[in-house]
């Protein structure tokens, strides 16, 4: 390559610089890519020798190629040129234009100036011309502006008068004369129209107080009440220059509710005390009548926009939801008035005398009303409610108690229904006061009558336990002498009829549908108090029989039977009134009196006063308890006692074990007696041993250890407890055995 295309293909260098310096940095950039592909281009086109012999074929490209590149710049740049000349051209152009309309403006604003000087100087003439027409307005409408006064007077005398439409009409006549008035005077009001706000508000009240006595009217007067409602009307449509609009269809709808609720809800003297049934019966009566009223009589007056029935219901509702809510924030209610409002407004309101009655069309729309009595006023009402019921029969029961107890004291013995049964009319009086309690309260809600359901079976429970005390405090007078009854055992017997006649009608007390269960606490409460009216009888019989049963067993009780007929005697006089306990009572008392009986046998057997001097004495000992047995069966099978219950059997066991004559023998006796009678121990066995008086130690230690390696008694003996009752005296240490008691 020459150095003249070496210059040609270099670019050249401005004065004073040592290298290129490009004017923008894209420049700079596309010059470096430029020299890279240049670079890249070369070396794969003189990598291989072969095509060096080509060379001046590619200067000849190289040097046509940049002669085209210049010529497209000079093209360019000799376009681009051409445009700047245009350009400058045209704003040279339109700078003329502007500076032109800039003094075209200048020329008008001395103009316009010159016109408001001009303008000034005609105000006043404007101003004349304004009240020349004014005034012969004013002068057209003076004979019509003379008469507003007495147009005005005679506007009120027709209001006062209640004729509304012809004051209405009136009315908006002046009215019109002032609007007519109004826009040539430039919003001017003339003095002798400031009366027409006040005439117009005259009417107004006139309007809503007939609307607010609607009831009334529509009875007496319907065509006074229509006028009242068209004027409303007919206002409410109308629009005034210069006023605000007067809404009087809505003062009519205030005043119609305002009207209702003056009429039934205003007085601010709630019912006293007891008075509220009153009131509500009263409400009853008149709200029917009122609803009755507004369907037949007010809506025919009134356009059917008002929905008049639908707004009746729904101020009275409202009315009465107010005052039965001030109600409540007062002083609590009575049980009765409480019941009264729970269920007049849970069942009379909504039901077919009142809310709910088919003859109420369907505009009412009674089932949009909200409940008269929120979930928090019944729940509220209700608690209260049970409360001073509780109270109630509390005082009613403890009355109904005092009046019992003080019979316990008489000289005379306890009455007697027709059968010959101790009777007391106190089972059926407490068992009336809860159920009529309980009965009347479903008529209210099965809330309410579940808590006064169980606050009855709490008070009968309180009640029973009261009537306990009442006999334990009774039983200690007696028998401490310092109130003695001459009827003690009676009245105890008496008792027991009480409480066998609550267990029969307790049911009463069950509500519908529930099970027994409900009424365990009542029951389990009566059993204690049978059980303990029947230790309190059994603790006189004890007391007869224990100076008796003193001397038994001994010589004498093996020779005669005088010992048990005494005892016989003393029980079956002391049974004689037993047959006036009722069924199923009386088996528990004779069970219990026959157990009694055998339970101070068996002490006395245990004390250990006799021991069998042979074998004779032995067979002596065992017939008379094989002859005991036989009286107490028949004493008590004569007094009514099943055989089933007897106790009395537990002797004939015991002769078994004295009558037996191998001693070897007597661990299968006592095995058997266990098999009988579980609760005994070793100490009665060898009480009974003792007894025998023929047994060595070592049939005794064989007898006992008998009692303990023997088969567990079976299950199904079903036996109530005798042994285990049964205390046994010390034993000596004589007769101890290494595995006894004393061991």
């Amino acid at each position: 390559m020459d150095s003249a295309a070496k210059d040609k293909i270099q670019p050249r260098l401005l004065p004073g610089s040592s290298c290129p310096r490009p004017e923008w940095p894209e420049q700079e950039r596309a010059e470096q890519l430029a020299r890279g592909a240049a670079l890249k281009w070369a070396s794969g086109i003189f990598y291989r020798p072969e095509q060096l012999t080509r060379l001046g074929q590619y200067r000849s490209r190289e040097v046509q190629r940049n002669y085209s590149l210049e010529a497209r710049i000079k093209s360019a740049v000799q376009s681009y040129l051409e445009g700047v000349q245009t350009g400058v051209w045209q704003l040279t152009q339109a700078l003329e234009a502007v500076q032109g309309t800039r003094e075209a403006l200048r020329q008008a604003h001395h103009l316009l100036q010159g016109l408001s000087q001009t303008s000034q100087t005609l105000e006043p003439m404007r101003e004349c011309v304004v009240q020349h027409k004014q005034l012969q307005i004013l002068t057209q409408l003076l004979p019509r502006l003379q008469a507003v006064p007495a147009a005005v007077a005679h506007t009120q005398t027709l209001i006062d008068a209640q004729r509304f439409l012809e004051a209405y009409v009136n009315l908006r006549e002046l009215e019109q004369l002032q609007e007519e008035t109004w826009t040539p005077l430039g919003g001017l009001e003339l003095p002798i129209f400031q009366e027409l706000g006040l005439l117009a508000e005259a009417l107004g009240q006139a309007v809503e107080a007939a609307a607010g006595a609607a009831g009334r009217l529509a009875r007496e007067d319907p065509t006074l009440l229509v006028a009242a409602i068209r004027v409303a009307e007919v206002e409410t449509e109308r629009t005034i220059l210069g006023q605000a609009p007067r809404d009087w269809r809505q003062r009519c709808l205030r005043a119609l509710q305002e009207g209702l609720e003056q009429l039934h809800f205003a007085s601010p003297v709630l019912p006293e005390p007891g008075a509220l049934s009153g009131w509500l019966e009263a409400l009853q009566v008149a709200l029917p009548a009122e609803l009755a009223t507004a369907e037949a009589l007010v809506a025919p007056c009134c356009p059917p926009s008002y929905h008049v029935v639908r707004l009746w219901a729904h101020t009275l509702h409202s009315g009465l939801r107010r005052s039965l809510q001030q109600l409540l924030s007062g002083p609590e209610l009575g049980a009765a008035d409480t019941f009264a409002l729970l269920h007049w407004a849970l069942h009379v309101y909504m039901g077919k005398e009142m809310m709910g009655n088919l003859e109420l069309g369907p505009e009412a729309d009674v089932s949009q009303l909200e409940p008269l009595l929120t979930s928090e006023n019944i729940e509220q009402l209700e608690a209260a409610f049970v409360a001073q019921v509780q109270v109630s029969v509390a005082q009613w029961l403890k009355k109904a108690l005092d009046g019992e107890v003080a019979e316990w004291s008489r000289e005379q013995e306890p009455t007697t229904d027709p059968s010959g049964f101790y009777h007391s009319p106190m089972p059926a009086i407490v068992l009336q006061i809860l159920a009529e309690n309980i009965q009347v309260t479903s008529l209210i809600s099965d809330s309410l009558h579940r808590r006064v359901h169980d606050m009855a079976v709490s008070e009968l429970g309180a009640f029973l336990r009261s009537f306990s005390d009442s006999l334990i405090r009774f039983s200690r007078d007696h028998l401490r002498g310092e109130a003695v009854a001459p009827h003690y055992v009676p009245y105890l017997l008496a008792a027991f009829n009480h409480q066998s006649a609550l267990r029969s009608s307790v049911s009463v007390l069950l509500p519908d549908g529930e099970t027994s269960g409900v009424l365990a606490p009542v029951e389990a409460a009566l059993d204690d108090v049978e059980r303990r009216i029947c230790r309190l009888v059994l603790e006189v019989l004890q007391a007869e029989l224990q100076p008796l049963f003193a001397a038994l067993p001994s010589r004498r009780w093996l020779l005669s039977s005088e010992l048990l007929d005494s005892v016989y005697e003393q029980t079956l006089h002391f049974c004689k009134d037993f047959w006036r306990v009722r069924k199923p009572a009386v088996q528990l008392l004779l069970t219990e009196t026959e157990r009694t009986v055998v339970l101070h046998y068996l002490r006395a057997l245990m004390q250990g006063r006799l021991v069998c001097r042979g074998a004779d004495e032995r067979s002596q000992a065992a017939e008379r308890l094989q002859h005991d047995a036989a009286q107490l069966k028949e004493l008590f099978l004569g007094l009514g006692l099943e055989e089933s219950a007897h106790c009395a059997p537990v002797l004939l066991a015991l002769r078994e074990l004295l009558n037996l004559h191998d001693p070897t023998l007597l661990g299968l006796e006592v095995a058997g007696l266990r098999q009988q009678f579980p609760d005994v121990s070793e100490d009665h066995v060898s009480a009974l041993l003792d007894l025998r008086g023929d047994v060595s130690r070592e049939h005794r230690q064989a007898a006992l250890s008998s009692l303990q390696a023997g088969p567990p008694p079976s299950p199904s003996t079903g036996r109530r407890a005798l042994f285990s009752l049964v205390p046994t005296p010390t034993p000596s240490l004589s007769s101890c055995l290494p595995s006894g008691p004393c061991s």
